[in-house]
């Protein structure tokens, strides 16, 4: 299949639609302030707050992992978006802590749906040639989101907006469900696994431009057609990459969440950073994952997932351990930099190769796994680290120990096959 435009239409849709969901996971984090003081939160209960909305995504990407297979990509999109527009917005109107600890995790439940759909949707509409690089330009669209987030907290906070108007405005990004309703088609290994051959034809030919027409006599397969479910993955033949990916899932998550979740905090507390400026700090990271995904994708094509994953890790790891280190401006930001680098540039080949390990029959309940994983982590670990600031742990402590988690990570990987230049099956 040749790269066309309707490849751009449709990556531009999914896209902006991971760009949301970035925006909408980190906005809570630049209000969580305002919020605490408003109900007179601890730092306990703040990182609580943060955590809520990956609690609800626990429950949430396992519930949309079981429906994904059924419903098909698009619509499980849309209604993702929809749903957490609605819930969102309500939770904008809260009047106590509890309400909107509700709110959050309902919220957490519905984006899910996008969150454990985008990549694999993505990968089953592109070219074999174009897939790896492709599918880490999508993952480039975190930066941006969390540069929305930024925009919106701050323009919010200079214009006297309360935190209510700063998550109702937000919650407005959902209507991009009207995007991918127009301009991104079904998958068609996803049609072809549900029998639907006149559709998966059509969507091939609307892609390739209407140069990859199939022939009537042709038959397009897939490698099984049965539903997705969790056994699945644990049987014989993937047992063992479903416990290395969940491993990795799980500490790289850490890795990323509890240092990038409490940053301002930790900042104005260790080091003495105003908030506001602290949120600096949060810019120069997102500004940095952009070299860094650019980078990743031109090199896996050539030295294949695991090396560059691998590389990219270990190098998030060390500016980790010298973020922690760090005594100066200066230096928190040039360690900061580099770890942001090779962090996304990681997430970014990491978020394509996960996807390709496993069939289709498999690789929604798979990548749903994996991201329920990942969601443990991110509950855990505002918590975890907001029990660290309470009990006054020093700056080095508690960054050298989230840079532990990045080790791990690039250990597990190595024991993952090689999926480069693969078919999807």
């Amino acid at each position: 299949m040749p790269l066309t435009k309707r490849h751009w239409q449709a990556g531009f849709g999914l896209f902006f639609t991971f760009v949301i969901e970035a925006w909408e996971l980190m906005v809570i984090v630049y209000v969580a302030g305002m919020i605490g003081q408003d109900f007179g939160l601890n730092q306990v209960q703040i990182g609580s707050l943060m955590g809520v909305i990956f609690l609800g995504m626990i429950p949430g990407c396992l519930l949309w992992g079981l429906l994904v297979d059924r419903l098909g990509r698009k619509r499980t999109v849309m209604w993702s978006l929809i749903l957490y527009g609605i819930l969102s917005g309500i939770s904008a109107f809260s009047v106590n802590y509890a309400m909107l600890m509700a709110t959050r995790f309902l919220s957490g439940l519905a984006i899910s749906g996008c969150f454990i759909t985008v990549f694999p949707y993505f990968e089953e509409l592109l070219p074999v040639k174009q897939r790896g690089r492709a599918t880490v330009y999508l993952a480039s669209g975190w930066p941006i989101g969390t540069l929305l987030a930024v925009a919106v907290s701050y323009l919010g906070m200079k214009l006297d907006w309360s935190w209510h108007a700063i998550l109702f405005v937000s919650s407005l990004a959902a209507l991009w469900f009207l995007v991918v309703w127009r301009y991104v088609p079904e998958s068609p290994y996803w049609l072809v696994a549900k029998g639907k051959q006149e559709e998966a034809k059509t969507v091939l030919a609307d892609l390739s431009a209407g140069r990859m027409a199939v022939e009537d006599g042709v038959t397009l397969v897939v490698e099984g057609k049965q539903t997705g479910n969790y056994l699945s993955i644990f049987r014989r033949n993937v047992r063992n990459t479903t416990l290395l990916q969940t491993l990795i899932n799980f500490c790289y998550s850490w890795g990323y969440w509890a240092l990038f979740m409490w940053m301002p905090y930790m900042l104005a507390e260790s080091k003495g950073i105003a908030f506001v400026n602290s949120l600096g700090f949060v810019v120069v990271s997102a500004l940095f994952q952009f070299p860094g995904y650019i980078a990743s994708s031109s090199l896996t094509g050539r030295f294949g997932r695991k090396k560059v994953m691998i590389a990219f890790v270990l190098g998030a790891a060390v500016g980790t351990f010298g973020f922690a280190a760090s005594d100066t401006t200066a230096v928190l930001l040039a360690w900061l930099a580099m770890l942001s680098f090779f962090n996304l540039g990681g997430w970014g080949v990491w978020d394509t190769w996960m996807g390709e390990l496993y069939p289709t029959e498999t690789r929604t309940a798979a990548y749903s796994w994996g991201a329920m994983s990942q969601r443990v982590a991110n509950w855990l670990a505002p918590s975890v680290i907001g029990a660290f600031l309470a009990s006054n742990q020093s700056f080095l402590v508690t960054n050298a120990f989230i840079a532990l988690f990045l080790v791990v990570t690039a250990v597990a990987a190595l024991f993952l096959r090689e999926t480069e230049g693969d078919i999807l099956h």
